[in-house]
This record gives C-alpha cells, structure tokens and sequence, in this order.
C-alpha cells in the first residue's frame, strides 16, 4: 500500500492530504494512511501504533466531554475502557477552543492555535483524537503532521478526516468497544502484559474548589446560567 499520509515532520506549511488526492472514505469503510480500506485494517494498525510508540494519549473534545446528545455518555464510558487497556495512555481534554494567550499550559492541553507544541512537550508519538469539532480537528492534525512525528488517530462522528494517518467515521460507542477488543487482541499478539487501570489523573492540572463559584465567575457567559427577569426555573435534572 502506497502511504500518502505519514508521520511528519513533514515541514512548514505540507500540501494538505486533499490536495494529494486524498478523498474521504464512504460508509463503512475508513482512512488508513491516505487510502480508503475496510475500518478493521485501520483499527489494526492504529492499535499497534497506540501499543508500540511512546506516551500514547486521548485527546478528547466537547462532542463527548459533555453529555448533549443521546450517544454520547455511551462513547465516553466506552473511551475511558478504551483508555484502561492501553498501557500508560494518557488523556489529555480539550473542552474549549477558545485561543488562550500568550501562552498555553502544554502539558495540560492542546489547542488548537498550538497543538504540536502540547505533542512535543509531552513526547507524544501515537495520539487519538475523538469528540472533536471536524473544523478544529483538520487544522490540528496538520500542523501535528508538519511539525512532528506523531501518528495520529481520528474517532469521527462524521465523515472522518484525511490529516490523520488512520481515520474511522460514523463513530459509535459500539465502534469504540471494538476497537477496543482489537487493541487487546494486538496487545496480546505483541505480548505485551498489562493489568487493566484507568489512566492517572494529570499532575499539572490543579486541584479546583468549585464551592464558592458565583455567576460573576462566568464573566461573558454569566447571563447563560442566570434566570432572566421574570423568569422562574421550577425544575431541573
């Protein structure tokens, strides 16, 4: 198989993956390196590579850190099991785009206006990507693929992504159970030993107290969670 994707560097400003020929796979299929082949091919190879390189981590995004849609809780559940059966994962979430200068904390997240910098920081060599809104995923993965040797894994819920090195689409959390049996199954080919744990909680990030928080707090989003005049809240989840 001709590899049209690769681990980079591939240097400053690469030919983006559609301008190479890179078309996105249809229903049922997925991306593996540029080429359209069956979702099990990919699975396989981006087990081995989550498996086999160094700092393997998940980079989950909004669509399944928070619970609005019917699916979601199932995909994070599913993710976190994910997760404990790949040896020392780590994860690393993305709850909010927003551009943060001057500067990020690289070793707590990735964002997309500096994502390679959060990849050699922590000497990221094999990463997923899940939950992420297509727009912001496809600008990061390809400065991730112009500046550093990280093979990366795109979950989709769409239509999935041509930057990646292995891109499944119409993620599901049954998608995700399945991967996960085949990241068990190639752990044990490899002969890899490992006793299922979740990943450790991320040292850098500091301990909130959350118990004195108040609207002003929210700044430009305070108005979101407060009751507008007139308007009374009787009920709640």
């Amino acid at each position: 198989m001709s590899k049209i994707i690769t681990e980079g560097p591939a240097g400053y400003m690469p030919q983006s993956a559609p301008s190479m020929g890179v078309e996105l796979a249809p229903t049922g299929k997925a991306l593996l390196y540029g080429n359209i082949v069956e979702e099990e091919e990919a699975m396989r190879d981006a087990a081995r590579a989550m498996l086999t390189k160094e700092n393997p981590t998940i980079f989950p995004g909004p669509q399944v850190l928070w619970d609005w849609k019917e699916d979601v809780a199932a995909k994070a559940a599913a993710l976190l099991e994910l997760a404990s059966e790949i040896p020392n994962c780590k994860i690393i979430p993305m709850p909010d785009y927003r551009p943060k200068y001057p500067k990020i904390d690289v070793k707590a997240e990735i964002n997309p206006n500096h994502p390679n910098l959060t990849i050699l920081d922590n000497k990221i060599k094999a990463c997923i990507f899940v939950g992420v809104h297509c727009h912001y995923a496809n600008l990061s993965l390809r400065m991730i693929r112009a500046g550093t040797d990280c093979y990366t894994i795109a979950l989709c819920a769409y239509m999935g992504h041509e930057e990646a090195m292995a891109s499944i689409r119409d993620l599901h959390a049954e998608n995700i159970t399945r991967f996960k049996e085949i990241v068990i199954e190639e752990r044990n080919k490899l002969g890899i030993e490992w006793e299922t744990t979740l990943p450790p909680e991320n040292p850098s990030l500091q301990k909130e107290d959350n118990s004195s928080l108040s609207p002003a707090d929210y700044g430009e989003y305070r108005s979101l969670i407060m009751t507008k005049k007139g308007e009374h809240v009787t009920d709640v989840e």
